[in-house]
């Protein structure tokens, strides 16, 4: 386990470029924002960065993350018919067992896609070129979900806010592994220009529920994926630019009140491999979002800063039995843990070239990730 480093959104405030738009304070802010990025991002880190004091956060995160209990238990019948989106690929809406963990449908945590920036991104054009790029949104009726809709925009939109003001130091810290290679503020204008952003609100299932439903097997081979390192989420980098994360809260599956994180198994919640290779437990600050590196961000950046491999994994009460839930003498949970959190991820248009910074090679910028046989290789993947 790690700590992850934290800096306070004040100090995002300040313009890093002197005589930019915010170059109101001293040089000394952002040395020390600098130093900390470079921890972050740099050799031997995580790869991840909480924000403490971003306005307006707490009390979003806190208005809509226990929504996704109640979504999560609306009847089928209303998720698959009416939220689920099958023409984008359930890339907006609902989504439950249509994207995979490994090579077996995935029931382990359902979906709830949207974009907090605009119902309709894009252009009509645009949308009809890219439709998976660009997918509408849609919501719940009013009347079945009263103020999730305004809660997830909310919320979204001040997490891209966040990202926004992260991007330009990002820039900086590229310039200075770059030099004049890498284009002024890149990052900055097409995270604050774009409209392009999914939030995904996850909640998962207890295992010991959805690894019978996934796949039908025994008890035996129930435990063993239940057990898995990545039983929640399977080892991944994020394809896009940045990604936000709010956090993650744990519930009662069958009543969704919050439960103390002290009685939580430890070891369930995020991993990422870090620069070094180690697999390292990351924890979130309460009152904290944080944001981690997708892979177009380590290619345009030409490998100043590289992606986050992570995964998650499941558990339920510390000390508990089957999934890490409680269990009575007769082997039945006492209580069935669910988990729930919000990545939201913001990237740039399709038409966005995604290149090197001029005089970077392939091997440089791809190189510089980080090594691990959890994660396909980016050269496999992309090409200039």
């Amino acid at each position: 386990r790690d700590d992850v480093v934290v800096v306070d959104f004040s100090d995002l405030l300040v313009d890093p470029i002197p005589g930019g738009d915010n170059d109101h304070s001293s040089s000394a802010t952002n040395t020390q924002l600098q130093s900390k990025l470079i921890q972050a991002f740099g050799s031997g880190s995580l790869g991840i960065v909480a924000i403490r004091g971003v306005p307006n956060f707490l009390e979003a995160r806190s208005k809509f993350l226990p929504m996704a209990h109640v979504l999560a238990h609306l009847p089928k019948e209303y998720l698959e018919e009416r939220l689920a989106d099958p023409k984008t690929l359930y890339n907006a809406g609902w989504s439950h067992g249509k994207e995979k963990l490994g090579d077996k449908p995935d029931f382990a945590k359902g979906s709830f896609y949207f974009n907090p920036l605009s119902d309709e991104p894009g252009t009509a054009e645009l949308r009809e070129k890219f439709p998976l790029s660009y997918p509408c949104n849609v919501w719940p009726d009013k009347d079945t979900m009263p103020n999730f809709e305004v809660g997830a925009k909310d919320l979204g939109s001040i997490m891209h806010k966040a990202v926004v003001r992260l991007a330009l130091h990002i820039d900086a810290l590229a310039k200075r592994e770059r030099g004049n290679s890498y284009r002024d503020r890149l990052l900055y204008n097409s995270m604050k220009d774009t409209d392009k952003a999914k939030g995904r609100l996850l909640y998962y299932f207890p295992l010991d529920e959805t690894a019978g439903s996934a796949e039908k097997a025994n008890t035996e081979n129930a435990q063993t994926s239940v057990n898995a390192e990545d039983s929640w989420i399977g080892w991944h980098n994020d394809s896009g630019f940045l990604t936000a994360l709010a956090g993650d809260i744990f519930v009662n599956d069958e009543t969704g009140e919050i439960l103390d994180r002290a009685i939580i198994d430890p070891a369930a919640g995020l991993y990422a491999v870090d620069r070094g290779g180690n697999t390292v437990k990351v924890s979130i600050p309460e009152d904290c979002m944080a944001v981690q590196i997708g892979e177009c961000t380590q290619i345009v950046t030409g490998g100043a800063v590289i992606a986050t491999p992570h995964c998650v994994r499941g558990g339920g009460l510390a000390g508990g039995g089957l999934a890490g839930n409680g269990v009575d003498t007769d082997a039945k949970p006492a209580v069935r843990v669910a988990r729930i959190s919000l990545p939201c991820f913001i990237d740039t248009g399709p038409t966005f070239r995604l290149c090197l910074p001029t005089g970077c090679s392939p091997d440089q910028a791809i190189g510089s990730g980080v090594g691990s046989a959890k994660v396909p290789p980016l050269a496999d993947r992309w090409t200039d």
